[in-house]
C-alpha cells in the first residue's frame, strides 16, 4: 500500500502530453495541483516526412522494392519519453520532491524506466500503467487513490 503523502508529485503521462502534479493534501484525500504541463508538438508522419520511400534495386531485370521511410511521428513519441526522464531529473537533482508516482501508459512506462536517472527512480513510490492524460485532475485523484491503495 502506497500513500500519497503530502508534497508528493504525480507524472501523469502518454507519449506525447504530460503533466507534473504535486498533492497538496494529505493521503485521505489527495488535493493534486498543476506544477507543469508539457505537451510535444508531433505532427503526423505524413507532414513530417520529406519524400516518398525511397526504392532500391533488386535481383533481376526491371525489379525494385521500396524501402521504409523513417517514422518521424514514433520517432518523436520515443524521444518524449527522454525528454521526460530529463525533466524529472532536473527536478529531482533541485530537490524540488522527495517521492514521485508514475501514472503513464504501459509503453511510455517502460520507457521511462528506462531512461530515468537513479536519482529519480529512488524516488519513485508507485507506478500505474495507465492512460489519463485527458481525464480532469479530481477523476485522476481519485483513480491514483484507489490503484494504490
Amino acid at each position: 500500500m502506497t500513500k500519497i503523502k503530502h508534497h508528493t508529485w504525480v507524472l501523469v503521462a502518454d507519449s506525447e502530453k504530460a503533466l507534473l502534479l504535486e498533492n497538496a493534501t494529505d493521503d485521505a484525500d489527495p488535493y493534486f495541483k498543476v506544477v507543469r504541463k508539457k505537451e510535444q508538438d508531433n505532427p503526423s508522419d505524413l507532414e513530417q516526412s520529406a519524400n516518398r520511400p525511397g526504392r532500391v534495386s533488386d535481383n533481376g531485370p526491371g525489379q525494385r522494392s521500396a524501402l521504409d521511410d523513417t517514422d518521424w511521428h514514433e520517432l518523436a513519441k520515443e524521444r518524449f519519453a527522454a525528454d521526460l526522464a530529463d525533466l524529472l531529473y532536473g527536478h529531482a537533482h533541485k530537490g524540488n520532491f522527495d517521492e514521485i508516482i508514475l501514472v503513464a501508459a504501459p509503453n511510455v512506462l517502460g520507457e521511462l524506466r528506462s531512461q530515468m536517472h537513479q536519482e529519480v527512480s529512488d524516488k519513485v513510490v508507485g507506478e500505474i500503467p495507465k492512460t489519463l492524460t485527458n481525464h480532469p485532475l479530481n477523476e485522476i485523484e481519485d483513480i491514483v487513490k484507489a490503484d494504490l491503495v
